[in-house]
């Protein structure tokens, strides 16, 4: 014997032949679990397309390796017969990703596990430094004290900017709502800092939008969803992001669905981009308290501003007539969206999501009127439902190497 003990398998020899023949399947099986596809291991058999005891193999691989747990007795459903399948379920100790994100008005740090499950957060710096080494930084040594405090092994980091992030050279070509220079290399400069942290794994960095829209695909308002469109206002400007046939679709270098630069009111506001009426600056939350005739305040952000405005004062006269206005804006960039993209579902973020919520008919009616295929098709609109789904994305970067391969990303 060589003294080298091989993968932690349950069984014999039998077993360890039928992991082999599945080994090949333990990246789409830890998906399936990961997405919430897969509860059960007669779930996981039938969508693998092997024997049981091959997922079986698979499945028990996937635990020794700290990822899911399976639960061998588990409760029977009522009326149902015969013997109830293992249940699987992502490891609530097992390995985390570190997850950061920056925007207009801070930064945030959290480690997130599978399934998009936050583990735990740093809290929030209000303060965004010009210089965006600095700001990585400070991110990531948060990132890095969260992880000395549980104690969790890290498979990667991952980063959410407010800005076309370009691939594969990771440069921050318009973070236009940040001092940072235009063409930051931020993806270089935030794997430096992971590496000089001491932090395990590969770091990527991508817009936040993007990585919005592939959170609530795996775990959220998107899940299930063939071709998904994503259109999302934060703390300033507006974003968009499309997942086609479950990839997100970023284009030739990673700078497709700019649908902030949609025009919305060709007589509106200059824009950033150098055009006027853009919808990044006619569906914001800037415009909204500009429309709604308040005047921002400094103690929280626009978005918590614009958030509790609608919620508090729908009521009043100027605030109504503000939420019609934006709303109808975002109608029209949506409609215009709808009748290029054709896609089967829409989620709202930020702002967004509070407009629906505050008049989801009108909005609606817009897009039917002004969309070919949203009157002929009734594609459905809905709200985000992940609190920090940027966050969670960014997390999902540094999770994919995981789920393409399990035992490549985790050596035993």
């Amino acid at each position: 014997m060589n003294g080298k003990a091989g993968p932690r398998t349950a069984g014999d020899g039998s077993t360890r032949t039928r992991l082999d023949r599945g080994r090949g399947a333990l990246g789409p099986a830890l998906e399936l679990v990961h997405t919430g596809r897969a509860p059960t291991r007669a779930v996981l058999t039938a969508e693998l397309g092997v024997t049981r005891a091959t997922a079986g193999a698979v499945a028990a691989e996937l635990e020794a390796l700290g990822l899911i747990r399976v639960d061998a007795r588990p409760a029977a459903a009522a009326g149902s017969q015969g013997r109830p399948s293992h249940r699987l379920e992502v490891a609530d100790d097992g390995p985390v990703a570190l997850a950061a994100q920056v925007h207009a008005d801070g930064f945030r740090a959290a480690l997130v596990g599978l399934g998009g499950r936050i583990v735990a957060t740093a809290p929030g710096c209000e303060i965004v430094d010009a210089d965006p080494a600095k700001v990585l930084g400070s991110v990531v040594d948060a990132g890095a004290e969260l992880l000395r405090e549980t104690g969790r092994r890290c498979v990667g980091a991952g980063l959410a900017v407010p800005s076309a992030v370009t691939e594969p050279e990771g440069l921050a070509l318009n973070p236009l709502h940040l001092a940072w220079p235009a063409g930051a290399p931020v993806r270089e400069i935030f794997a430096e800092r992971v590496r000089a942290a001491g932090i395990e794994g590969p770091a990527f960095a991508a817009n936040d939008v993007n990585l919005a829209a592939l959170a609530e695909h795996r775990h959220g308002a998107g899940r299930g969803a063939r071709d998904l469109l994503c259109v999302a206002t934060g703390h300033r400007g507006v974003g968009g992001a499309l997942v086609l046939d479950g990839r997100l679709h970023t284009g030739s270098s990673g700078l497709a669905l700019e649908v902030g630069h949609l025009t919305v009111n060709p007589e509106g506001r200059p824009c950033h981009c150098g055009s006027r009426g853009c919808l990044d600056v006619e569906a914001d939350p800037l415009a909204f308290l500009t429309a709604a005739g308040r005047t921002p305040g400094p103690e929280v952000s626009l978005l918590q501003q614009s958030n509790e405005l609608i919620r508090g004062e729908s009521h009043d006269p100027s605030v109504r007539t503000a939420i019609e206005a934006l709303i109808d804006r975002l109608g029209l960039g949506l409609a215009g969206l709808i009748s290029i993209l054709n896609p089967d579902r829409i989620i709202l973020g930020g702002l967004h999501r509070a407009l629906l919520d505050a008049d989801p008919d009108r909005l609606r009616a817009v897009v039917a009127d002004r969309s070919l295929w949203g009157r002929s098709g009734g594609v459905p609109i809905l709200a985000c439902t992940l609190d920090h789904n940027s966050l969670v994305g960014a997390a999902e970067l540094a999770w994919q190497p995981v789920l393409d391969d399990p035992l490549k990303a985790l050596p035993v």
